[in-house]
């Protein structure tokens, strides 16, 4: 019982240091790693058979390795506390080190760290419960609880702060790495020539990437983008917004709710989703978004949030080549020049109307709200400026196609 007296006595002078700035750890009476080492293998013993018991990602009984790596991990924890007992100015950085290569170990297995950190909690309790069993058997000072339990959940908390700061660095790097293999594998999904099906599948592999049956490529518009906070999109989308425009890969695009999807997680951006196409054809399905965005800006397609290239082929095959409609305006509709700017307007929605309307003039006047009779009048008109080439069955087809261009051009040209 002397050395057990020596220790209060030392306990009581170190009392004062507790506040220092060298942390509980300079508290301890001197001698008093030398006094606990004894008790320690049983300690880590205890905490093992806890651990291995009460946490099921630990509990691997048939797994000889494994538990011996669990026995290992305590021990070390317990041996670095004595440590830091007996020196309490040890340098902590490559205790530190350890415990952050856990945590990226932890990463790189693919688990949390709940498993890990609740370890490491179960730990500590079964700690200051066998030391306070020390204490009652007068085994151990009482004076040292204070010091004893500030420092071990200071241990505790460096363990986990060392093993979290590790297990993030990894996720980052991991997540980095996860991107730039997205970012390439797009790049790889809209190539022009298109790349292989083998070349897709490898890289969608590492990319953690399912490869679709098909899949569309939303083309967005990066001027609305301007400003707006970046849109967090499902992670079975591959999404870059570093390009002009910016691009969002869509795995099966017809499938339910996948336009609302994508429009919910576009909103406020314009943006046109090409048409489904199979997986190694992203660069056609780009190419019409593109298009049909270009048309959007323009006014030419409907300015809304969402357009789908699906719902408006005619218009985009009319605008395809700009200048070979108009050469057909030109071929076709040169008669029109020599009427007034007004009239002529007007004759050009009749004859429109009258051709897409099947040549019924009841069905072209409830189109244009103006009576029938007027319909007629402006038909005879027609028929006069263009003579027998108003009912040549390829000159209607070729005019309503032009026709329909200018007035598309106009509605835009006029918003």
């Amino acid at each position: 019982m002397n050395a057990l007296r020596m220790l209060e006595t030392s306990a009581a002078n170190a009392t004062a240091t507790v506040e220092e700035v060298h942390g509980p750890f300079k508290a301890f009476p001197t001698g008093l790693h030398h006094h606990l080492r004894p008790f320690f293998a049983d300690i880590t013993e205890e905490v093992a058979q806890a651990i291995r018991t009460e946490i099921p990602e630990y509990a691997r009984p048939t797994d000889d390795t494994y538990m011996q790596v669990v026995h290992q991990g305590v021990e070390h924890a317990l041996q670095g506390f004595l440590e830091r007992m007996a020196k309490p100015d040890t340098d902590w950085e490559p205790v530190k080190a350890t415990y952050q290569r856990i945590g990226r170990g932890e990463a790189d297995e693919g688990r949390s760290l709940d498993a890990f950190q609740s370890a490491l909690r179960l730990g500590a309790r079964v700690t200051w419960r066998r030391i306070n069993a020390l204490v009652d058997a007068d085994l151990l000072p009482r004076h040292v609880l204070a010091a004893f339990g500030e420092a071990l959940f200071l241990h505790l908390d460096e363990m986990a702060a060392a093993t979290t700061a590790g297990y993030t660095e990894a996720r980052l790097h991991s997540a980095g790495e996860l991107q730039q293999r997205r970012t390439r594998l797009i790049d790889l999904l809209i190539a022009d020539p298109p790349a292989s099906a083998a070349a897709i599948s490898d890289l969608a592999h590492t990319a953690q990437w399912p490869v679709p049956r098909a899949l569309a490529v939303v083309a967005i518009d990066h001027e609305a983008q301007a400003g707006a906070v970046r849109p967090i999109v499902p992670p079975e989308f591959l999404a870059r917004f570093d390009m002009r425009p910016a691009v969002l890969v869509v795995p099966d695009p017809e499938g339910p709710g996948r336009a609302r999807t994508v429009a919910g997680a576009l909103h406020g951006l314009r943006a046109v989703m090409g048409p489904t196409v199979a997986p190694q054809e992203g660069a056609r399905s780009l190419r019409w978004a593109a298009e049909a965005l270009d048309l959007a800006r323009r006014g030419v397609l409907p300015d809304t949030e969402m357009v789908r290239c699906r719902d408006h082929l005619a218009t985009l095959l009319l605008f395809r080549d700009e200048a070979l409609m108009e050469a057909m305006a030109d071929r076709h509709l040169r008669p029109l020049d020599t009427i007034r700017p007004p009239q002529r307007q007007r004759l050009a929605e009749t004859l429109l109307s009258w051709l897409q309307c099947g040549h019924n003039a009841s069905e072209v006047a409830s189109c244009l709200a103006v009576h029938p009779q007027t319909v007629r009048y402006r038909m005879r008109q027609l028929d006069e400026l263009f003579g027998d080439r108003l009912h040549d069955p390829t000159v209607q087809f070729e005019m309503q196609l032009a026709l329909r261009a200018l007035s598309l051009r106009r509605a835009a040209e006029a918003k």
